[in-house]
């Protein structure tokens, strides 16, 4: 699947900030083009990782003077790209066009790092509701590069019918089911599935973190964000805001950004709980990921057969390519979690 345009013109997530300490460098990929981050005293910085000069990587220099300085001749790159300085040579550089490294757009807010490519990206990126809520306790949850498509991930959280089986014990049991209501929402650049049940999953991490939950809603903010949002009868218990950053063809970059009700327990005890009970099924899905990648691979392509659990059908797909959808409410679907 190649990356769409409305994926390419988008703001993506690359890098949490404490990632990027002033002075730092770091590499990152997105859209199969490799960039260097940089966090100098003009302030954060990204530039296409390639020297103009010789196509050195510039994501193995260092911050100098306020500016990225190649190691290869020292040539020295402010955050807009301008070049600052050629070592040697008394000529001044910076309205220099031609000697210009390839600045990329940045934003930074709630302790992320987000990039655009291209200028039909909007002025900032479109974060989903609570994303900076004070009134909530936020942590970072960051797993590196993934092998596979950051378009199976999303596909893979927005479907609850693996949880029975991929994520057995843990999240839902596929030996005692539930009934639940599934209702689909369409919104023009978006979609989401509401469940509804009458009692919490029987996996481990609903017993014991969510007791009072009767709902859970999933919304899939095109092109990258998933949101999840679990529910009790009078508040929100848990926001999971995963965004799956495209990093090469083979590879994606996920970022979680977890989100509960500030109360009696301190935020770090809720992190430890919530990185305890969910690392075994972070693991799964990132193991069924990479092997469902793998027999795409060997085959060449894609060969999916949808099945009567498949309620979003191709529409997942549809947004990812930036199509819009018309807003509507879907009929209610019975079916057993």
């Amino acid at each position: 699947m190649a990356v769409s345009k409305a994926v390419t013109d988008a703001w993506h997530m690359v890098a949490l900030s404490r990632d990027v300490k002033r002075g730092g460098v770091r590499k990152v990929s997105l859209c199969n083009t490799p960039i260097a981050l940089f966090r100098s005293e003009s302030g954060l910085g990204a530039l296409v990782d390639r020297c103009p000069h010789r196509n050195y990587p510039l994501s193995d220099g260092r911050v100098y003077e306020g500016a990225l300085e190649c190691p290869y001749h020292g040539w020295r790159f402010g955050v807009n790209g301008a070049c600052e300085a050629v070592p040697g040579c008394m000529t001044e550089t910076r309205s220099d066009a031609k000697l210009r490294a390839e600045a990329v757009r940045v934003y930074e807010a709630h302790g992320a790092i987000f990039l655009a490519l291209t200028e039909e990206a909007p002025a900032r990126p479109d974060l989903p509701p609570d994303f900076g809520n004070p009134d909530l306790d936020h942590f970072w949850w960051q797993q590196g590069a993934w092998q596979g498509r950051a378009f199976d991930a999303i596909e893979n959280v927005m479907d609850p019918f693996h949880t029975n089986h991929l994520h057995h014990g843990f999240i839902r049991r596929r030996d005692k089911r539930l009934p639940v209501k599934l209702i689909v929402t369409h919104h023009a650049d978006g979609i989401a599935m509401t469940i509804e049940q009458t009692q919490p999953d029987m996996g481990l991490m609903s017993r014991f973190l969510e007791k009072d939950r009767s709902r859970s809603i999933s919304r899939y903010h095109a092109p990258t964000i998933v949101q999840a949002r679990w529910e009790g009868e009078t508040k929100l218990t848990l926001c999971v805001t995963a965004i799956f950053t495209p990093a090469t063809d083979d590879t994606f970059t996920p970022f979680a950004r977890f989100s509960t009700p500030k109360g009696l327990a301190p935020g770090w005890l809720k992190q430890a709980a919530i990185r305890l009970f969910l690392a075994p099924v972070v693991k799964q899905d990132r193991d069924a990921l990479a092997r469902q990648h793998k027999v795409m691979t060997h085959f060449g392509h894609p060969q999916f057969t949808s099945g009567p659990g498949d309620i979003l059908g191709p529409r997942l797909h549809q947004l990812w390519q930036g199509h819009k959808l018309e807003h509507r409410e879907e009929e209610i679907v019975i079916a057993e979690l």
